[in-house]
């Protein structure tokens, strides 16, 4: 039997607007949308005055415009809210160094052992919930559960309530208790289970199955036939509230990668290959940064209908060089046809190691001056910024037009006029 632990899942209200919010707080109590501000962009996070309106993230930033015209649109400032989140993690560790990061706005922590310092689970996310505002000023929302699955679920029951008449007040704080597990589950609708998508909610509500106490009434074995078995083993463990997962200390990055989405289509090799070298040099830079190289590098085309491809290489030794990434992806962008328009376009990689490029007699001195040009690249930029030097493809007009994290994250901005 599982030993009995506490577990909290902290997550950040309307995170991304709440930072920005410090810096604009003539914009307190406004829909206020954050995210890609083109006509291509999607939304990043929305103020829960603009989730009134029915935006939320993820929609097209197109979309949200129509539902809410008055909304003040922000570009996003992935570097500003990656600075933020690392304040906030500091406050998780005071309290327990169990944390297992899910996104910069969410976390995992096992407060099993910080009982007897601190008080029992609720009185520890309150805690944590009033030190993140007096020393932040942001709001956070604390699930309670004996594991992540219900502390999940918990942090959402305890979030402020976007409604047509107001945003009302949430708990802040929403316990699970032992004992209570399944009157807290069963009630809700099938689709708050993890793993229950579109495809897999149409299948079950064929079987009848609405809520989560229908599946769990459900005979394993018809679960099974009807989505297969391991995905209806596993949302059957769900349905009963078993989930012994531990909290994951210092989770690895499984991928390292930067894509961008264009304001206008891209329709040449030309173009394309333009790109694939700024892609590639933020790629390298952030492997290099992690003391890592990768084998396994993959290339990501979305074209004008939205139709997404990916092709992938995976080679004989790791590599941190941008050099090294665009000789091995070039030629699965050559076998790209771009002719109906390229809307974005990704490079990304894993199967993380120690790089160690295995090169001909005739490459090794070229590389050599690759692998220490880009270092001294690393060094100039540390030194005097990441915009002092890059790729000649990367020159727009008087300005580079380097990759960096996060910063196309949500599509392109709407550009001045």
């Amino acid at each position: 039997m599982t030993p009995l632990r506490t577990i909290l899942h902290v997550d950040m209200d309307a995170f991304y607007v709440s930072v920005e919010l410090r810096r604009r707080p003539d914009l307190v109590g406004k829909p206020v949308v954050v995210g890609g501000t083109g006509n291509r962009g999607v939304i990043a996070a929305a103020s829960y005055e603009a989730r009134r309106f029915g935006v939320f993230s993820a929609m097209p930033s197109s979309t949200a415009r129509r539902l809410c015209p008055n909304a003040v649109f922000l570009p996003g400032d992935h570097e500003l809210y990656a600075s933020v989140s690392r304040d906030v993690h500091q406050i998780f560790q005071s309290v327990t160094p169990y944390i297992e990061p899910l996104a910069l706005d969410e976390a995992f922590l096992d407060v099993t052992g910080s009982v007897r310092l601190f008080g029992d689970g609720v009185a520890i996310a309150g805690l944590v919930r009033d030190e993140v505002w007096s020393a932040l000023q942001l709001r956070c929302s604390v699930g309670v559960a004996p594991n992540k699955f219900l502390a999940k679920l918990a942090s959402k029951a305890a979030k402020p309530i976007p409604r047509p008449d107001g945003v009302h007040a949430g708990s802040g704080v929403h316990e699970v208790r032992p004992g209570e597990e399944l009157a807290f589950l069963h009630p809700l609708p099938v689709k708050a289970l993890w793993g229950v998508g579109p495809a897999t909610l149409e299948r079950l509500e064929r079987l009848g199955v609405h809520t989560v106490k229908d599946l769990a009434d459900l005979d394993e074995s018809v679960l099974v036939g009807a989505i297969g078995a391991a995905h209806g083993h596993h949302l059957h463990r769900l349905s009963w509230a078993e989930d012994d997962r531990p909290v994951e200390v210092d989770r690895e990055a499984k991928s390292i990668g930067h894509e961008e989405t264009y304001a206008t289509d891209l329709f040449t090799h030309e173009e394309l290959r333009r790109e694939l070298v700024r892609l590639a040099d933020g790629v390298a830079g952030r492997l290099r940064a992690h003391g890592t190289g990768a084998r396994t590098l993959q290339l990501k085309v979305r074209f004008a209908g939205f139709h997404t491809i990916t092709r992938s290489v995976t080679l004989p030794s790791a590599v941190a060089t941008a050099h090294a990434i665009v000789q091995a992806v070039e030629p699965l962008l050559d076998a790209v046809d771009p002719t109906p328009g390229v809307r974005l376009l990704g490079v990304s990689s894993s199967n993380f190691g120690a790089p160690a490029e295995q090169l001909t007699f005739d490459d090794l001195f070229a590389e050599e001056h690759w692998e220490a040009a880009e270092q001294t690249v690393d060094a100039i930029r540390a030194r005097f910024g990441s915009a002092a030097i890059g790729p000649a493809s990367a020159v727009q007009g008087s300005k580079l037009r380097l990759v960096r994290r996060g910063a196309q994250q949500w599509g392109p901005d709407q550009q001045p006029n």
